[in-house]
This record gives structure tokens, sequence and C-alpha cells, in this order.
């Protein structure tokens, strides 16, 4: 299932939400972006070998991917980017990540696949220019790698957030959108334990937060399950996460002990 989240004729944003097809459950739902802007394309955390296939199939409806201009993965995870040797070897497309991991990602390739064609964003993050837009690569270090950005589309005013606002749901639930502070409350048992633990600590959502809040922003889209629309559902994330014990701060050094 495609899901346009934007489309004005000339700009548009595609979530597949349904290509992991894995029937012994072991790997996790995960999003794939597609933005189309003008006849250009990019791709945002178009994920590994489990969806290559049917994303290429189903990302045709909107533009061949021999057309595909960027690449951009939030972080290093295999969900994230681990198909980025197919897409190398097949398009002529450059791969925007965190300059931390631009030096990890080509062990994902073939010798010298990658060899100048990885764009290492610096830690403040940077804008990248598309024909009728500009993708802003977003601060959002230790949410939850060390090297980490979320993109925002100017046009669409799309915050594609990776793995902040995921909630672990089927594929299926993902075609209704939460809008309202009610809705994210429904919503909250199936975020609360993956923010918990994924995400580093409480300083870094404030941060974060503080950043957001001075955003304008229509969407927020995970890269795992339910998206957000509105800035009612948007703030009520905003306002739990800020306040989230996570991460570092709840483990002790029972934690820390050998049981050898």
């Amino acid at each position: 299932m495609a899901i346009e989240l934007y489309n004005d004729g000339k700009h548009i944003c595609v979530m597949f939400n349904d290509l992991v097809k894995d029937a012994g459950d072991h790997a996790v739902q995960a999003n794939q972006f597609l933005v189309v802007s003008d006849g250009e394309g990019a791709l945002i955390d178009p994920s590994g070998h489990l969806t290559y296939n049917s994303l290429v199939l189903a990302m045709h409806k909107y533009m061949p991917k021999q057309q595909l201009k960027y690449l951009f993965a939030s972080h290093q995870d295999p969900d994230i980017i681990g198909a980025l040797d197919k897409w190398l070897f097949s398009t002529e497309c450059n791969l925007f990540v965190s300059k931390l991991w631009s030096r990890f990602v080509p062990h994902f390739c073939n010798l010298n696949r990658a060899d100048g064609r990885i764009i290492g964003i610096p830690d403040e993050g940077m804008p990248v220019p598309m024909r009728d837009t500009v993708i802003h690569a977003v601060p959002a270090h230790f949410l939850h790698a060390e090297g980490n950005f979320q993109f925002y589309d100017s046009k669409s005013k799309i915050l594609f957030s990776g793995d902040m606002g995921a909630s672990m749901v089927d594929a299926g639930d993902i075609v209704n959108p939460m809008r309202t502070k009610e809705d994210f409350l429904a919503e909250l048992h199936t975020m609360s334990g993956f923010h918990k633990r994924y995400m580093v600590s409480n300083k870094v959502c404030r941060l974060w937060a503080n950043m957001v809040r001075q955003m304008d922003i229509e969407m927020m889209v995970p890269q795992h399950g339910r998206y957000f629309v509105g800035k009612e559902a948007i703030h009520a994330f905003l306002d739990w996460i800020e306040n989230l014990q996570c991460g570092i701060d709840l483990f002790t050094q029972e934690h820390y002990r050998f049981r050898g």
C-alpha cells in the first residue's frame, strides 16, 4: 500500500508501509519514503534487502528508480540502508548520511561501489535543494544513533522523524494517522517501551523537542508505525517525550553486573 502524504500535482511525498514481508514475524515493520519534486526523486530510509524488490515495484507508479537522485539515511542501521549496494548498483544516486557513518556504510557494498557517492552530513545538519523544495537534514543525535538525522521537506512541511515517534504496530494500522491528543494517548502503549529503551536520555529528548517546537511542521512521520497529522497530535507527543526518562536515565549498576 502506498500512502500519499502530500500531492499537489508537482510535488509528491509517499509512504510505503507494508513492504516488509516476513512470515515468521522476525523483522520489525518499517516505513519507506519517496519524495518526487518536479520529476526529481529521493528516497528516505529505503530499508534493507527484505524490501528492495517490493519498493522498486511500488515506487515505479511515481517514478522509475533510474531517476532517483538522492538517498537519505537517518542513521546506519540495516533496516535503514541495508540494501545500499543494490541502490548504488542500479541507479546513479548519492547517499546522504551522518559523517560519523560515512565510512561505515560502505561495508554494506561491494568493493569500490560507494566511492565518491557517500556525502557525510555535518553534525549541525545541512540543506539539500531539490527542484521544488529543500530537504533539510535536521540534527537528532543520540535519538537513537550517535550520528542521527531527521529530514524535513520544506514544501510539504513534513518531518520524516526516523525512530522518534515510532510505534510497534501492524502495517495495516498505519493508514489511520494520529490527529488528536486522544489519538496519541490511545497509541501510547505501542510507543512507550520502544522510546524508553532506544532513546539515549531525557536530556537529548528535551533538546530535540525544543528544536521541533520552533519548526513549521504539518506532519511528523516516523520510520516505524503510525504517523502524526496536525499540531495537536504532534505537540501531544512533544509534551510526552520531553518528560520521558529513558535510556541511560533508567540504568543502574544492576544492569552492568557480571553473572558468570
